[in-house]
């Protein structure tokens, strides 16, 4: 028996947003379901927002995400902030999205990307455990833990 497991993300109206980005970064296919593709008249505020959301890469990324009724603020639910101080990372955000790959050119392709509009929370580069590890919460309030896979 095998287990996938998928991150899914809670978003305050930028749904599609951030799942257009993470398919403009890893690649793949996007699904996004609206409240009105499922039944809320169209008329209603909200129902042009997402119920479901898919992005799948044949490269093993997945992610979900959806848009809290009634939330318009934007970004992720829950908020919070990571940063970093005396060489520790400090956070009171409830998840990291974490990501691995084998090689470092391979990682510095998606960091690049990811890191448009990011605030760095910890430079791309060689670690103790990793030739290469970062971390950084980009423009929707996602944080992410990057990091070349040990071989």
């Amino acid at each position: 028996m095998s287990v996938q497991t998928t991150t899914h993300l809670n978003f305050r109206g930028d749904a599609r947003q951030a799942l257009e980005f993470y398919q403009s970064v890893f690649g793949g296919h996007l699904v996004v379901n609206t409240y009105a593709d499922f039944g809320m008249p169209a008329e209603i505020p909200g129902a042009d927002t997402v119920v479901f959301g898919l992005v799948a890469a044949d490269n093993g990324f997945r992610i979900m995400g959806y848009d809290i009724p009634g939330q318009t603020q934007g970004g992720i639910a829950g908020g919070g902030s990571t940063h970093r101080e005396n060489h520790t990372t400090i956070t009171d955000q409830a998840l990291f999205v974490s990501i691995s790959s084998p090689t470092l050119d391979e990682l510095r392709g998606y960091w690049d990307a990811l890191a448009v509009d990011a605030t760095i929370v910890e430079p791309l580069a060689a670690s103790a455990w990793s030739a290469g590890f970062g971390m950084l919460t980009d423009r929707f309030g996602v944080t992410w833990s990057v990091s070349v896979a040990a071989g």
